[in-house]
Protein backbone atom coordinates (compact mmCIF):
# COMPACT_ATOMS: atom_id res chain seq x y z
CA UNK A 1 0.00 0.00 0.00
CA UNK A 2 1.34 3.41 -1.00
CA UNK A 3 0.32 6.66 0.66
CA UNK A 4 -0.26 9.55 -1.74
CA UNK A 5 -1.06 13.18 -1.07
CA UNK A 6 -3.45 14.62 -3.63
CA UNK A 7 -3.41 18.40 -3.90
CA UNK A 8 -6.63 19.58 -5.52
CA UNK A 9 -6.57 22.98 -7.14
CA UNK A 10 -9.36 25.50 -6.96
CA UNK A 11 -11.97 23.86 -4.78
CA UNK A 12 -13.98 25.72 -2.16
CA UNK A 13 -12.51 29.07 -3.21
CA UNK A 14 -14.86 32.07 -3.16
CA UNK A 15 -17.90 29.84 -3.48
CA UNK A 16 -16.63 27.98 -6.58
CA UNK A 17 -16.22 24.22 -7.03
CA UNK A 18 -17.72 23.54 -3.64
CA UNK A 19 -17.00 20.05 -2.31
CA UNK A 20 -17.54 19.03 1.30
CA UNK A 21 -14.53 17.12 2.58
CA UNK A 22 -16.68 14.37 4.09
CA UNK A 23 -18.37 13.84 0.70
CA UNK A 24 -14.98 13.76 -1.01
CA UNK A 25 -13.71 11.22 1.51
CA UNK A 26 -16.74 8.99 0.95
CA UNK A 27 -16.40 9.31 -2.84
CA UNK A 28 -12.74 8.31 -2.82
CA UNK A 29 -13.36 5.38 -0.47
CA UNK A 30 -16.10 4.17 -2.81
CA UNK A 31 -13.58 3.76 -5.66
CA UNK A 32 -11.16 1.77 -3.52
CA UNK A 33 -8.87 4.26 -1.82
CA UNK A 34 -8.18 3.43 1.81
CA UNK A 35 -7.29 5.44 4.90
CA UNK A 36 -8.61 8.64 3.26
CA UNK A 37 -7.95 11.79 5.30
CA UNK A 38 -8.42 15.41 4.36
CA UNK A 39 -6.81 18.53 5.73
CA UNK A 40 -8.71 21.82 5.69
CA UNK A 41 -11.25 22.69 3.03
CA UNK A 42 -8.81 23.62 0.26
CA UNK A 43 -8.29 20.13 -1.11
CA UNK A 44 -5.46 18.28 0.60
CA UNK A 45 -6.27 14.57 0.61
CA UNK A 46 -4.20 11.62 1.82
CA UNK A 47 -5.10 8.27 0.28
CA UNK A 48 -3.63 4.79 0.47
CA UNK A 49 -3.68 2.73 -2.69
CA UNK A 50 -2.19 -0.36 -4.31
CA UNK A 51 -1.45 1.95 -7.25
CA UNK A 52 2.08 3.29 -6.97
CA UNK A 53 1.98 5.70 -9.93
CA UNK A 54 1.06 9.19 -8.66
CA UNK A 55 -0.20 10.30 -12.09
CA UNK A 56 -2.65 7.39 -12.23
CA UNK A 57 -3.87 8.17 -8.71
CA UNK A 58 -4.37 11.81 -9.70
CA UNK A 59 -6.27 10.82 -12.83
CA UNK A 60 -8.59 8.52 -10.87
CA UNK A 61 -9.32 11.25 -8.32
CA UNK A 62 -9.87 13.90 -10.99
CA UNK A 63 -12.14 11.59 -12.99
CA UNK A 64 -14.25 10.67 -9.94
CA UNK A 65 -14.61 14.30 -8.81
CA UNK A 66 -15.92 15.20 -12.25
CA UNK A 67 -18.26 12.20 -12.30
CA UNK A 68 -19.71 12.76 -8.82
CA UNK A 69 -19.48 16.53 -8.31
CA UNK A 70 -19.36 17.83 -11.89
CA UNK A 71 -16.22 19.90 -11.29
CA UNK A 72 -13.13 19.86 -13.51
CA UNK A 73 -10.48 19.93 -10.78
CA UNK A 74 -6.76 19.69 -11.54
CA UNK A 75 -4.94 17.32 -9.19
CA UNK A 76 -1.23 17.10 -8.41
CA UNK A 77 -0.20 14.00 -6.45
CA UNK A 78 3.00 13.91 -4.42
CA UNK A 79 4.69 11.49 -2.08
CA UNK A 80 6.24 11.83 1.33
CA UNK A 81 9.74 12.05 -0.14
CA UNK A 82 8.70 15.01 -2.29
CA UNK A 83 7.26 16.83 0.70
CA UNK A 84 10.38 16.12 2.76
CA UNK A 85 12.57 17.41 -0.10
CA UNK A 86 10.37 20.49 -0.26
CA UNK A 87 11.18 21.20 3.38
CA UNK A 88 14.92 20.55 2.98
CA UNK A 89 15.35 22.51 -0.25
CA UNK A 90 13.40 25.71 0.32
CA UNK A 91 16.12 28.34 -0.22
CA UNK A 92 14.15 31.07 1.54
CA UNK A 93 14.36 29.24 4.87
CA UNK A 94 18.09 30.04 4.92
CA UNK A 95 17.37 33.76 5.19
CA UNK A 96 17.74 35.29 8.63
CA UNK A 97 14.44 36.16 10.31
CA UNK A 98 12.33 34.93 7.39
CA UNK A 99 8.60 35.48 7.80
CA UNK A 100 7.19 32.05 6.89
CA UNK A 101 3.77 33.63 6.34
CA UNK A 102 5.18 35.02 3.09
CA UNK A 103 6.41 31.63 1.85
CA UNK A 104 4.48 29.47 -0.59
CA UNK A 105 5.18 26.44 -2.73
CA UNK A 106 3.73 25.76 -6.17
CA UNK A 107 3.60 22.02 -6.78
CA UNK A 108 3.60 21.27 -10.50
CA UNK A 109 2.62 18.24 -12.54
CA UNK A 110 5.91 17.74 -14.40
CA UNK A 111 9.62 18.02 -13.76
CA UNK A 112 10.94 21.47 -14.52
CA UNK A 113 14.12 22.41 -16.35
CA UNK A 114 16.68 24.42 -14.41
CA UNK A 115 16.17 27.33 -16.81
CA UNK A 116 12.39 27.38 -16.22
CA UNK A 117 12.83 30.30 -13.85
CA UNK A 118 13.82 32.34 -16.91
CA UNK A 119 10.64 31.24 -18.67
CA UNK A 120 8.61 32.55 -15.74
CA UNK A 121 10.09 36.03 -16.10
CA UNK A 122 9.89 36.42 -12.33
CA UNK A 123 11.83 39.69 -12.58
CA UNK A 124 8.56 41.30 -13.69
CA UNK A 125 7.12 40.65 -10.26
CA UNK A 126 9.78 42.16 -8.02
CA UNK A 127 9.93 42.35 -5.04
CA UNK A 128 8.38 38.84 -5.10
CA UNK A 129 10.95 36.08 -5.54
CA UNK A 130 10.91 32.49 -6.78
CA UNK A 131 13.24 29.52 -7.01
CA UNK A 132 12.74 26.22 -8.84
CA UNK A 133 13.60 22.76 -7.54
CA UNK A 134 12.48 19.67 -9.50
CA UNK A 135 8.68 19.84 -9.55
CA UNK A 136 8.30 22.69 -7.08
CA UNK A 137 8.52 26.45 -7.25
CA UNK A 138 9.35 28.13 -3.97
CA UNK A 139 7.80 31.58 -3.75
CA UNK A 140 8.34 34.48 -1.38
CA UNK A 141 5.48 36.95 -1.77
CA UNK A 142 6.73 40.25 -0.42
CA UNK A 143 3.60 42.19 -1.37
CA UNK A 144 1.23 39.35 -0.50
CA UNK A 145 -0.22 36.32 -2.27
CA UNK A 146 -3.53 38.05 -2.88
CA UNK A 147 -1.94 41.08 -4.50
CA UNK A 148 0.50 39.53 -6.95
CA UNK A 149 0.03 38.50 -10.56
CA UNK A 150 2.62 35.76 -10.03
CA UNK A 151 0.04 33.08 -9.28
CA UNK A 152 -0.80 29.55 -10.37
CA UNK A 153 -2.52 30.69 -13.55
CA UNK A 154 0.59 32.60 -14.59
CA UNK A 155 2.84 29.61 -13.75
CA UNK A 156 0.63 27.22 -15.70
CA UNK A 157 0.49 29.45 -18.74
CA UNK A 158 4.25 30.12 -18.86
CA UNK A 159 5.40 26.56 -18.14
CA UNK A 160 2.53 24.52 -19.62
CA UNK A 161 2.00 22.50 -16.43
CA UNK A 162 -0.72 22.00 -13.86
CA UNK A 163 0.14 23.88 -10.66
CA UNK A 164 -1.37 24.25 -7.23
CA UNK A 165 0.00 26.52 -4.53
CA UNK A 166 0.12 25.95 -0.77
CA UNK A 167 1.32 28.30 1.94
CA UNK A 168 4.29 27.21 4.01
CA UNK A 169 2.24 26.56 7.15
CA UNK A 170 0.05 24.13 5.21
CA UNK A 171 3.15 22.41 3.79
CA UNK A 172 4.49 21.94 7.32
CA UNK A 173 1.18 20.57 8.58
CA UNK A 174 0.96 18.13 5.65
CA UNK A 175 4.50 16.93 6.37
CA UNK A 176 3.57 16.39 10.01
CA UNK A 177 0.47 14.45 8.94
CA UNK A 178 2.56 12.26 6.64
CA UNK A 179 4.74 11.45 9.63
CA UNK A 180 1.68 10.41 11.65
CA UNK A 181 0.46 7.94 9.02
Amino acid sequence: MTTHLALLRGINVSGHNMIKMEALKTTLEAIGFQNVHTYIQSGNVFVDSDEVNPAKVGFLIKQEIFKVFGHEVPVVVIGREDLEACFRNNPFLKEAAIDTKKLYVAFVSAALRSDSINDLKISQFKPDEASIDASRIYIKYVIGAGKTRFDQKYIEKKLNVTATIRNWNTVMQLLKMYGER
